[in-house]
């Protein structure tokens, strides 16, 4: 069992001065003495106390564990200063029985955090405790319909208004980092997300960054993202969308999607805009994404546009996927996408490829099941260390895309 140093009393000029600083009256609780020490009780009071216009503090030095399920969905003008660490236990056999479901790919998540005028901010640490769920999960997918082990979401918000996140470092995330339902103007400033495991056969999966859906109003800016999965990645029916000075590390790309997913459902994503974006040592670049494949849904990705985008060593540096999730060309060809993917620009992208697609930097295949037009591309400066001159490959676009591209069906391998 790890102890923990945990001081007992606080400065009365250190609360004075924060209040000061934040004109918020500071709250605050015990901590935990041991990985074992829950006070999820004490920070469920510590957030009521705080609610309606105070701050809940939680202090430099010190770790607050979490070993209870907590609903947070009553806020309204809360501020939480972060200096210390949140750390989730990890009892897995209480979390998958103790939780809050979403039927969407069915999440799970330790916490709820909703209502109006939100604040998060600080220098701590939001720790999920994630290696005994890497380990548990290995070798399993999150989208397999036979999974039943279900892995908690680090921070989650629903029917919340106005959120701001600011200078914490989210870390093992047992599953996304993060995931809005619900959510009207949500922002994230100076953020840093990391997930390692010291498994070398049990690698965090499905650590996405950014995961949304119903949200109007999605802001990330000067993030670092160093995660096993998407570094950004809106879900159905997003819109508004802005990031700026994102930095991504080993992750499968900024991607719209995916959508389209559940028979009969119209999902959408509109109106994003992604500059100064640097994506290394990653799967893919800039993606979007959708659902094909018998009994999936149907919808549309618009208005989006990426620029001022550096990769380096990304297998697709620019890619469209309307094969998703893994699925095979027989099948996606018989049952074609029905996601729309129209006005899309892709300005000013440079960088190199890993060449594990040999030549190709850029694939834009569109469904012959969707209207694929408005796309453009201007100021493309990718290559391939496969050898030159590198490939752009576009099939069923409607309209020139600004570059010259070769047909996907005339492509060598």
């Amino acid at each position: 069992m790890q102890f923990f140093s945990c001081t007992v009393f606080f400065l009365f000029a250190a609360i004075s001065s924060a209040s000061a600083a934040h004109h918020r009256q500071p709250v605050t609780i015990r901590c935990s003495k041991s990985d074992t020490d829950d006070v999820a009780d004490d920070f469920l009071q510590g957030i009521k106390k705080a609610n309606h216009g105070g701050e809940l503090w939680l202090k430099k030095g010190e770790t607050y564990v979490i070993g209870k399920k907590l609903d947070l969905s009553f806020l309204d003008d809360i501020s939480v200063r972060l200096d210390g660490e949140i750390k989730f236990t990890d009892d897995v056999e209480y979390w998958q029985a103790n939780n809050f479901f979403y039927s969407f790919q069915n999440t799970i998540t330790f916490w709820v955090w909703g209502g109006k005028d939100i604040k998060i901010h600080g220098s701590g640490t939001l720790n999920g405790n994630g290696q005994r769920w890497y380990n548990e999960f290995a070798g399993s997918e999150i989208l397999d319909p036979d999974n039943t082990f279900l892995r908690p979401v680090l921070f989650l918000t629903d029917n919340a208004t106005n959120v701001e996140v600011s200078g914490i470092h989210f870390l093992n995330s047992p599953c996304w980092n993060n995931f809005f339902v619900r959510t009207k103007n949500i922002k994230f400033d100076g953020v840093r997300f990391d997930a390692t495991s010291n498994n070398a056969s049990a690698l965090p999966k499905n650590t996405d960054g950014f995961d949304s859906y119903n949200v109007d109003g999605l802001t990330v800016l000067n993030t670092e993202v160093n995660v096993g999965d998407d570094c950004f990645s809106p879900k159905p029916n997003t819109t508004n969308i802005h990031v700026e000075n994102l930095w991504c590390n080993g992750t499968h790309g900024v991607s719209m999607g995916s959508i389209g997913q559940y028979p009969g459902v119209l999902d959408y994503i509109s109106n994003a805009y992604i500059k100064n974006v640097t994506l290394l040592n990653g799967q893919n670049g800039a993606r979007l994404k959708a659902w094909a494949g018998p009994n999936v849904g149907y919808g549309y990705i618009s208005n989006i546009t990426y620029e001022d985008i550096h990769i380096e060593n990304t297998d697709n540096p620019i890619v469209l996927d309307q094969c998703y999730f893994d699925l095979n060309a027989t099948t996606c060809a018989a049952n074609p996408s029905k996601v729309n993917i129209t006005d899309i620009n892709f300005i000013n992208v440079n960088g190199t490829s890993s060449g594990a697609e040999g030549k190709v930097v850029v694939d834009l295949t569109c469904s012959p099941g969707a209207t694929c037009e408005g796309i453009h591309l201007e100021n493309i400066d990718l290559t391939s260390p496969a050898g030159s001159p590198p490939e752009i490959v576009c099939s069923n676009i409607n309209g020139d895309i600004g570059v010259r591209c070769t047909n996907g069906t005339d492509s060598p391998p």
